[in-house]
């Protein structure tokens, strides 16, 4: 791609920039600022999607057709580069970055017609009803069971590491409707309301001391198969697809605008240790951006992520998790404080130390996952050896 920006391009950054000057209010930026992982508290989060919603732009790599604003891949970069470095609150991606586009490849009309516009506006909110106490890179070892009765599905079993199903209406969810023959083929990919009858949620607080994650249970949940998407036991095609949108994506601006935090914080410290670090990130974060470059072309030629995205997650997944490492080390003493009242966006409890230090070891700690979900890295490279390298 040339990354050079056209006229037309300079002219649209400036209106993103304009845009993001005159809506986002010091509560959201401060709610970016404080959070520790890629979720954002929905009580910012949505808020903030219902304001790009009404503008025509809370899904930038949906189609026109289906509510997004149509624009190119150049366009998409300016937009999320132009987000983090403004201090946008990040968008909670179940439903604008992995169920939606999954429905739009996948879905039937009616699912299209009824949940797109619901994702859109956060009327829907979403959890991923994935991995299992014992299935979570291994994922065709899934063991929910969904019983055939009738127009229904009959779910038992527990999903696990549920992310925001505390806060989720709706979740997309894998179950066992076979069990005879390759595992693979006896799944089927279901959305499903929260608020049925059978649903459980038991929180799980993280090592960071912070509710994320959650166990969800399910006692004789009756789900209509109208919320089935694809064919019954072909979910693991569904599945694939999707996953390719969650390990792909734009990372590369909220990787260099972390950089940027921390190269300051290291020049107020005067760590030479700290500034080789960072300036070792800082070409990790320029070739994560030149594939998310090479992805978005594909994908704005009408072909998919494919193995990128599994290139993508490794790169981006280890290189915050360095650029973490950085951070405790830079905070030095105050990165051991655990201060959860003061990294509240709002909170009016000062911080014990410099600001730069408040969310550092939260962040470390939250970020040891990030390795791990999507698929963990160690399966990525097996997907790249076999799908790129042919081994």
């Amino acid at each position: 791609m040339n990354l050079t920006l056209t006229p037309e391009d300079q002219a649209f950054q400036a209106q993103v920039r304009a845009f993001l000057a005159e809506a986002l209010t010091p509560e959201f930026k401060a709610a970016a600022r404080r959070a520790t992982s890629v979720f954002t508290d929905p009580q910012y989060s949505l808020p903030w999607q219902r304001i790009l919603a009404a503008r025509g732009w809370a899904a930038p790599g949906w189609p026109a057709e289906y509510g997004g604003p149509g624009w190119t891949p150049i366009q998409r970069h300016i937009f999320a580069a132009e987000c983090a470095r403004a201090q946008a609150p990040s968008l909670a991606p179940m439903g604008l970055r992995m169920v939606g586009p999954c429905i739009i490849g996948c879905g039937a009309p009616e699912q299209k017609a009824y949940y797109l516009p619901r994702i859109l506006s956060g009327e829907d909110y979403w959890c991923q009803g994935y991995s299992e106490p014992g299935a979570g890179s291994d994922l065709a070892a899934l063991q929910l069971r969904a019983e055939s009765d009738g127009e229904d599905y009959v779910l038992n079993g527990s999903k696990i590491w549920t992310t925001h199903a505390h806060f989720a209406n709706r979740m997309f969810c894998l179950v066992r409707t076979r069990r005879e023959g390759k595992p693979q083929a006896g799944i089927t990919f279901l959305l499903l309301d929260m608020a049925s009858p059978g649903i459980r949620v038991e929180p799980i607080i993280t090592l960071a001391g912070e509710h994320e994650v959650n166990q969800v249970f399910f006692d004789d949940v009756r789900v209509p198969k109208s919320g089935r998407v694809g064919e019954e036991n072909d979910g693991w095609t569904v599945a694939k697809y999707l996953l390719e949108f969650e390990r792909g994506g734009a990372s590369a601006p909220g990787l260099a605008v972390a950089l940027e935090r921390l190269r300051h914080a290291a020049t107020l410290e005067d760590e030479p240790g700290l500034r080789r670090g960072l300036a070792e990130a800082e070409i990790r974060v320029a070739a994560i951006d030149a594939t998310e470059q090479r992805v978005l072309s594909a994908l704005a030629g009408g072909g998919k992520p494919g193995p990128a995205s599994s290139l993508l997650k490794i790169q981006a997944t280890e290189a915050i998790q360095a650029l973490d490492e950085i951070g405790v080390a830079g905070a030095g003493l105050y990165g051991a404080v655990d201060q959860p009242a003061a990294r509240a966006p709002g909170s009016n409890v000062a911080p014990v130390g410099p600001d730069h230090a408040l969310t550092a070891m939260a962040r470390y700690l939250n970020d040891r996952a990030a390795s791990i979900y999507g698929g963990s890295n160690e399966i990525q490279r097996d997907i790249i050896a076999k799908l790129v390298l042919g081994l």
